[in-house]
């Protein structure tokens, strides 16, 4: 009877768990379809807001702005297979799923893993488009969740026909061109009415990197990915096989129709300037987008147009164990103003994409060493051949290594910072007090933390987090600038459409560092270009001067790095460079760097190369009494080397005294035999 009662409360509290959880899962259910029906999304069909303008530095018009997702064409002017093909490529099961698909996000992954690359995207058509349109393309749980919930109230919104009519018409094709009715005519020079199989193929293919696969960029990966669709298309459904060889067999015929140059342009510089617009100026991005503003910037086309070709080809980087791609990003800018002359975000950067060039937030690893370390120690009264040590030191709890793991007793600053050592860095600032780099980063508007960062490790060697090239081409500016800073900007000022100034940067130059110091400093880094780690940064005919880094992996592993930065710069211009991965994992990290084989700061020299060509020869002008030295590694050596003369003066001493003997000896024989003669 009590064995009954005991299985009887049991069902009756297992039906208990079950309701409770039925009623919770029936709360949860109504209260997400409570948000989604709360969800907005009539702005897909918005009328066309009014451009605003981005001049450069010379007041040229560089790049139109807009909310520009919901321009082109209507449905029944996009062809079929244009559709198909998209489809076929970005979401197979969009005629099925209703926004989310867990079914095509898990085949997409297995056919990437199959494929040893990305071939298919994991976002729906839906959520692509609910991300561009309404939400940032921050890496966040937040804007996941968001785009979940707009994709499911798109879903109920609007038909599929209509969806993926809208996509069409805001997603980015590369080379300026926002939607389908601009990429049919840059490419092809047709309206979308007119695109073939072949071209709709073409153009579909471009979505996933527009840049690296152009077909005005690089023909031969273009016509690879545009059959890669076809035989996409042909295993759905979408089209025979015979079409799929017609179509393979169509000639790549690009031209391109006259349409507005400058609309689109820029994307990672264009993106820069909405945030800076709304951090600084309180102008909104909606109202930037919208409202036909004028906007005069400080950028030079010539240098952000070298970036972008630098950064449209892959083999211009590294590529981590697991065979991808490393990502990357680039600040170039005015040392004399502070002006941002070009901004690259990543390798295949769209519009509101993560701009690794500002946003970034990675350790800067040797970088830092001249800065908060080397820079403050000549302000205190060190000079270039002073000897540091090098010898294996603990500091409390703290016990750095060189890169080398292998020590030299004494080295002198020059050779520490030609060779970044590490314990002569850490050691000069425990010497000098760890303060004087916390107060160095602050001159330098580096984002150190007070508490969380200070330590020897991370002042000293850069293992503080949160920088981005846009704050290392700031704080290395000093060099070129005299030992002042000015604040990087890419706003000069801002016009409404009727011609009211709404917005103007007010410089302000602060002395940071002496210029005696500053000279030395630039001396050691340009050394470091000349004969150190730095040496892929030489650009024939000028002088360059500048400071690789890199980290170490979170599992320290010594056969690889997390990070790699090249900081350098000319008389005229600061270029900071930094390359990895937006997450490290045991396949995501960079083979070691040996000797001066550093990628980072090869992009430099491609960059910079073409972006001072043409222009005038400048120097550093340093003192002519910083001249390079012979400084002997090991003291024992130092000491003997530094004994020879006066060893050689010792011996000359010795044999004059010696001689002087000898003559003393032979007249004191000639006295005495004198002395005996007269004595007889």
């Amino acid at each position: 009877m009590a064995e009954r009662a005991s299985k009887y409360k049991r069902k009756v509290s297992f039906r208990a768990v079950l309701l409770i959880a039925g009623l919770l899962a029936l709360i949860i259910l109504l209260g997400m379809q409570l948000y989604i029906n709360t969800r907005d999304v009539s702005a897909l069909t918005d009328p066309l807001p009014q451009s605003s303008v981005l001049y450069d530095r010379d007041g040229e018009v560089a790049s139109r702005i807009t909310s520009n997702q919901i321009e082109g064409v209507p449905s029944d002017e996009i062809p079929e297979v244009m559709k198909q093909a998209v489809v076929a490529v970005e979401d197979q099961r969009f005629y099925e799923h209703d926004g989310f698909d867990f079914v095509g996000t898990l085949r997409a992954f297995t056919t990437n893993v199959k494929a040893g690359g990305y071939v298919q995207g994991g976002s729906t058509i839906t959520q692509q488009l609910a991300k561009n349109v309404f939400l940032s393309h921050d890496k966040t749980l937040k804007r996941k969740t968001d785009e979940f919930f707009l994709a499911k109230k798109v879903e109920k919104s609007y038909s599929k026909d209509q969806i993926i009519s809208l996509y069409l018409n805001q997603i980015y094709f590369g080379e300026g061109a926002w939607g389908i009715k601009r990429a049919a005519a840059v490419y092809f020079a047709k309206d979308p009415k007119d695109l073939t199989l072949a071209e709709s193929a073409t153009l579909a293919g471009l979505i996933k990197a527009p840049s690296a696969l152009s077909p005005l960029n690089n023909e031969e990966r273009s016509i690879q990915r545009r059959n890669l669709v076809l035989s996409l298309m042909h295993q759905q459904g979408f089209i025979t096989a015979e079409e799929v060889e017609a179509a393979k067999q169509e000639e790549l015929k690009l031209e391109t129709r006259q349409v507005d140059p400058h609309k689109g342009k820029y994307p990672s510089f264009t993106d820069y300037i909405i945030d800076e617009a709304e951090k600084m100026y309180g102008i909104s991005e909606s109202e930037l987008l919208a409202g036909g503003y004028r906007i005069y910037t400080t950028l030079e086309p010539k240098v952000q147009e070298a970036l972008e070709k630098v950064y449209a080809d892959p083999e211009n980087f590294p590529t981590g164990k697991s065979g991808e791609v490393a990502q990357s990003s680039g600040v170039l800018l005015d040392p004399k103003t502070g002006g941002i002359l070009g901004m690259i975000g990543g390798r295949d950067y769209q519009f509101r994409d993560f701009n690794r060039a500002s946003k970034l937030k990675k350790p800067p690893g040797s970088t830092a060493k001249p800065l908060l370390v080397y820079t403050p120690a000549l302000e205190e009264g060190y000079d270039v051949y002073d000897m540091l040590n090098d010898s294996p030191t603990e500091f409390g709890d703290y016990k750095p290594q060189n890169h080398t793991l292998d020590f030299r007793g004494e080295v002198s600053m020059y050779d520490a910072v030609l060779n970044s050592y590490n314990i002569p860095a850490v050691s000069l600032l425990y010497d000098m007090g760890i303060q004087k780099g916390m107060d160095a980063a602050k001159k330098l508007y580096l984002p150190v933390d007070e508490k969380e960062d200070r330590t020897l490790g991370n002042i000293a060697l850069g293992g503080f987090h949160g920088v981005s090239p846009k704050h290392m081409a700031e704080a290395y500016s000093v060099y070129a600038n005299n030992g002042e800073i000015i604040e990087s900007h890419g706003i000069v000022k801002i016009e409404t459409v009727t011609g009211k100034e709404v917005a103007t940067f007010e410089e302000e130059k602060e002395r940071v560092f002496s210029e005696e110091a500053v000279q030395k400093m630039n001396f050691m880094l340009k050394g470091v270009v000349e004969e150190g780690s730095g040496k892929n940064a030489i650009i024939e005919g000028r002088e360059v001067a500048g400071k690789t880094g890199s980290t170490q992996t979170a599992d320290n592993n010594h056969g690889a790095t997390s990070n790699q930065w090249f900081v350098g710069f000319t008389p005229q211009i600061v270029g900071a460079f930094w390359i990895g991965f937006d997450k490290e994992s045991a396949d995501n990290v960079l083979p070691i760097i040996s000797g001066a084989g550093s990628p980072s700061a090869k992009v430099f020299q491609q960059v910079v190369s073409e972006a001072l060509e043409g222009e005038p020869v400048e120097s550093f002008n340093l003192p002519a009494n910083l001249q390079k030295k012979t400084v002997s590694a090991n003291k024992e050596e130092e000491k003997q080397e530094q004994e020879q003369p006066r060893k050689k003066d010792e011996k000359k001493r010795d044999e004059k005294e010696k001689k002087e003997e000898k003559k003393r000896e032979k007249k004191e024989k000639e006295r005495g035999k004198k002395d005996r003669d007269d004595d007889d």
